[in-house]
């Protein structure tokens, strides 16, 4: 049944005791902090109840130096790993708290389990070593980011930590263009936004179902609460329409997949997958499409850019992944285009990947690794993609890249029509599960073309051309990777070198 939305239903549903906690929470050094957030500030959320929860970490949090503490609540996001010999996929217990913040915080997080021997908070370029007392470890935090802390190098009961700037302009309920929900538990199933609407989840509040943005323009959805499914609908589903913002949402096992839209911005959002098919941010047909800032940890592709798939059509460009936290327990962190129209053939083109950070990639199926894939099947051509600023730690089992024009009868109808134009610079991968990268084009005219690295780095070697090795070696082996004879025009370039090259 859908939750009333005036503002005397909302605090009717969620319980004004809850509400006020929230508000309690606030803490601050001045009641007219400056707009830019300089004045150190703190706000948690207490989880409602009934909402599903672990007991593995105990987690405070204050302001720095020396704030008054505060106890997170604690949600259970879950993880899943496929069995090689099987199949079959079983699914792990995690941990996830969140909070927003200005300034600089001290967070105390202890491993109420025990027998901690190492701790690390990722991702390693933060440089965060924290200090590590026992069971308890401390680290500071001097703005929000999204953080995994991982104790004795277990990949699933670990914790994740998602953190926002304190919000300052939140929407008032009794805006008649706003869909309000107040801290608590709410249970809408499927819910409709139609156009000029803003659907507003607060810190602290639990939406149960799916959102469904269909033939709708100027839309926003925002707040730092969780969406959570039912069981007969989950996620975000943003579908031929346009002027999308989507901003701070926590998604709990479901993302938001673009269908045939277009103008869609989606920045800070979070998700987490554990079911089959359970990818984070897939999009079909769609134009100028962003995410800034987003964390995915996902049961199947944490991003996936395709064209035609069952009634959706037409070329997929202009997509941004940026400032993004990545972490693909099953298939890939980054994978384009398997899917497209044989019929009629599409594009998918103008991609920008930037400023990354891959945390994991485990895949048993050659046919599905690469932390970034470039899989142009179905008579797809993928053209002019650049990489930029991605660091990739060492992961579980994949590939780094897997670039591939191809005919795989499972999904596809048709060969890829080829992959074009491709650049990538400043990709560091450090680690020693990696597979071969395989870079293949499918015959002399489906073939791949021109892709150029610059300054790719791996386990602190800059690979090159004019690097030191037998004069018969290819670069490639250098690396171990392989590119068949319908790669063509494939360069290896020190950053001084493609400066050269620019300035030439």
């Amino acid at each position: 049944m859908s939750t009333p939305l005036t503002r005397r239903r909302t605090l009717q549903a969620a319980g004004a005791a809850a509400l006020a906690t929230g508000l309690a929470n606030l803490t601050a050094t001045s009641a007219q902090a400056d707009e830019d957030n300089a004045a150190p500030k703190l706000v948690t959320y207490p989880r409602p109840s009934g909402v599903a929860t672990t007991a593995s970490f105990k987690v405070r949090v204050r302001t720095a130096p020396d704030g008054e503490w505060q106890t997170l609540d604690i949600y259970q996001p879950r993880c899943r790993e496929i069995n090689a010999t099987t199949g079959s996929g079983k699914v792990y217990d995690s941990s996830l708290a969140y909070f927003d913040f200005c300034g600089s915080v001290e967070l105390e997080v202890t491993y109420l389990k025990g027998g901690t021997t190492k701790a690390r908070v990722r991702p390693d370029s933060y440089g965060i070593t924290p200090e590590l007392l026992g069971d308890t470890l401390r680290f500071t935090l001097d703005e929000p980011k999204d953080v995994v802390v991982q104790i004795n190098d277990d990949v699933f009961d670990c914790l994740h930590i998602v953190t926002n700037r304190v919000e300052r302009h939140a929407p008032s309920a009794d805006d008649p263009d706003v869909l309000y929900y107040g801290p608590g538990v709410h249970t809408v199933d499927l819910l409709s936004v139609s156009s000029g609407k803003t659907l507003y989840l607060a810190g602290g509040a639990v939406l149960q179902g799916g959102i469904d943005i269909k033939n709708a323009e100027k839309v926003t959805l925002k707040g730092h609460g969780v969406l959570i499914p039912t069981r007969t609908a989950g996620g975000v589903n943003v579908e031929r329409s346009k002027n999308v913002r989507v901003e701070g949402i926590i998604m709990l096992g479901a993302g938001l997949g673009c269908r045939e839209a277009e103008n869609v911005h989606v920045r800070k959002s979070r998700v987490f997958t554990w079911g089959q098919w359970g990818d984070g941010f897939p999009v079909y047909c769609s134009k100028n499409i962003t995410y800034d800032g987003c964390f995915v940890r996902s049961a199947d592709d944490s991003h996936s850019i395709y064209a035609h798939r069952d009634t959706l059509y037409g070329d997929t460009r202009n997509v941004t992944i940026k400032n993004a936290t990545l972490w693909a327990d099953v298939a890939h962190p980054i994978n384009v285009g398997t899917h497209g129209n044989t019929d009629d053939p599409e594009m998918i083109e103008n991609l920008l990947i930037q400023n990354v950070d891959i945390l994991d990639h485990r895949e048993p199926q050659m046919n599905y690794q690469g932390c970034i894939s470039l899989n142009a099947g179905d008579s797809n051509l993928i053209k002019n993609v650049r990489v930029e600023d991605v660091r990739v730690e060492d992961f579980r089992w994949g590939q780094l890249l897997n670039f591939r024009v191809m005919y795989n009868t499972k999904y596809n109808t048709s060969v890829g029509r080829g992959i074009e134009d491709v650049y990538i610079k400043n990709l560091t991968y450090t680690g020693t599960h990696a597979n071969p990268s395989l870079f293949l084009g499918y015959d002399a005219d489906h073939p791949i073309k021109n892709v150029t690295f610059e300054n790719l780095v791996v386990n602190g070697v800059v690979i090159a051309d004019t690097m030191r090795k037998p004069t018969w070696y290819y670069t490639t082996d250098t690396v171990q990777w392989y590119a068949n004879e319908h790669v063509i025009n494939m360069k290896f370039l020190t950053t001084a070198e493609a400066a050269a090259a620019a300035a030439s």
